[in-house]
């Protein structure tokens, strides 16, 4: 990997609409257009979450700004990135980049849906997913609605791909909302994989969980889910501050 660009050529970078937001990981950076959608704690809890080993070629779905793999990139990975919105994919391209990961990250833009654009089917490792929470209809709809709404791409089209660019015994892992885990594990099933590991994400104690972390695994067999003990807010707060 190359080094992160100094300050001054991250603000030459920008453009209008843009700003600059340190990582806080690695020295990294990155860019986010404030006139679609920024990333958050769901992005950060994913990236954390999944099971990334060694020598893994990895996918994410739908990359956003790029945030995922700023996160989780190393010497020891390779990771494809795909993109719906030709804007977004530049900007992560840019990301990418600016922070010298572009010999390990790989962005481009596409539509995931399409499955015979992924490559080769089988020959990744590993697939990440932050897919849109809400079906049409559901949830308020805001300048962020590509990314929280069904719009472009469904839960069991992410699931589709997953299984598509997945090995066999390769694993898919994903951040959702918990009123969907049944359908979630049904969009699991019917594309050959079953969840071996659940964790939910709480703001606080004694508050209602606001999303889910699963991790599926291609051709295991149902009845061996482990289910983590919770993060809280305030917990990864401290963690963060440690």
């Amino acid at each position: 990997m190359g080094s992160v660009a100094s300050l001054a050529a991250w603000q030459a970078a920008l453009r209008d609409s843009e700003r600059l937001d340190d990582l806080q990981y690695a020295g990294r950076r990155i860019i986010q257009n404030t006139e679609t959608t920024c990333f958050s704690l769901d992005a950060v809890l994913l990236a954390r979450f999944a099971c990334i080993k060694r020598g893994d070629h990895v996918l994410e779905l739908g990359t956003g700004a790029g945030v995922i793999p700023l996160l989780i990139a190393r010497d020891d990975l390779t990771i494809d990135a795909v993109e719906i919105d030709p804007v977004m994919a530049e900007l992560a391209m840019r990301n990418v980049r600016l922070n010298g990961l572009a010999d390990c990250v790989r962005v481009r833009t596409g539509d995931f849906r399409a499955t015979e654009g992924l490559g080769k089917r089988g020959s990744f490792d590993c697939v990440l997913s932050n897919p849109p929470w809400y079906p049409l209809g559901q949830g308020k709809i805001g300048r962020a609605a590509r990314a929280h709404h069904e719009i472009t791409a469904t839960l069991a089209d992410a699931a589709a791909a997953a299984r598509h660019a997945l090995r066999f015994g390769g694993r898919f892992a994903l951040v959702h909302v918990p009123a969907r885990l049944d359908e979630l594990f049904f969009a699991l099933k019917e594309n050959g994989m079953a969840a071996r590991r659940l964790q939910f994400f709480a703001p606080r104690m004694d508050a209602a969980p606001r999303f889910v972390l699963v991790e599926a695994v291609v051709g295991a067999s149902v009845g061996a889910l482990t289910v983590l003990p919770p993060l809280l807010g305030d917990a990864a707060q401290a963690e963060k501050e440690a």
